[in-house]
């Protein structure tokens, strides 16, 4: 698979996902715009996930600049040369501090964070979760947003099953596992089908959003 990398890679999963989905098509229609929204598909776009987990967007970004300040550059080898002591003055909570050094542990270890895009949906996600403290939410964000992985898509997140039963004319919000089911239909574009439903969520009205927590960096 080819990950992607830019606004055209976008457009174009787009033009293929409307062609096979009427109901894409449709909402494709009255978005303005589906971002890229792509960062560095390193160690430190990982440890962006991690910070931003339970947290929101503003109080995400904090922490993690308050961190990558403190271990600069940001690498497995600066994190593993920290104690906990020194993780926890950063900012980060001790279940954090503990994925983070588990993070480094892994990438010392042989994991390489660059070519995850270029394995299937269900092996890069293994990889990830494999790690303590990375679930499938922080997985498919890192995957989605800082890979480039095209074929993710983020059941877990509140904005995308909300978004999904707009789009899709269901009478509730999916349960994350009926909806893994339906969006394999959008396989090998899922990571942008999912983009367009983050998008569809902000033109709904305000009293149909709810609280979500996203990373910096994600479309809300």
């Amino acid at each position: 698979m080819e990950p992607i990398r830019n606004e055209r890679d976008v457009e174009a999963a787009l033009r293929r996902l409307a062609a096979r989905d009427p109901r894409l098509a449709a909402a494709w229609a009255t978005v303005d715009h589906v971002p890229l929204r792509l960062l560095p598909g390193d160690f430190a776009g990982l440890c962006r996930i991690v910070a931003g987990q339970q947290l929101s967007t503003q109080s995400a970004a904090a922490v993690y600049a308050r961190v990558a300040a403190t271990f600069h550059p940001l690498s497995a080898a600066t994190v593993l040369a920290a104690d906990e002591a020194a993780l926890r003055a950063a900012g980060l909570s001790r279940q954090k501090a503990a994925t983070f050094r588990a993070v480094a542990e892994a990438v010392a270890a042989g994991l390489d964070l660059d070519t995850l895009a270029e394995r299937s949906a269900e092996e890069a996600r293994t990889a990830l979760e494999s790690i303590r403290g990375i679930g499938r939410w922080s997985a498919d964000l890192y995957l989605m947003f800082c890979a480039g992985h095209p074929d993710i898509f983020p059941v877990g997140d509140l904005a995308v099953r909300r978004a999904a039963a707009h789009v899709l004319g269901l009478p509730a919000e999916p349960a994350p596992a009926a909806l893994d089911a339906m969006a394999l239909i959008w396989s090998p574009d899922r990571s942008v089908a999912a983009r367009l439903m983050w998008a569809f969520y902000r033109t709904l009205r305000p009293v149909a959003q709810g609280p979500t927590t996203v990373p910096e960096g994600a479309p809300l």
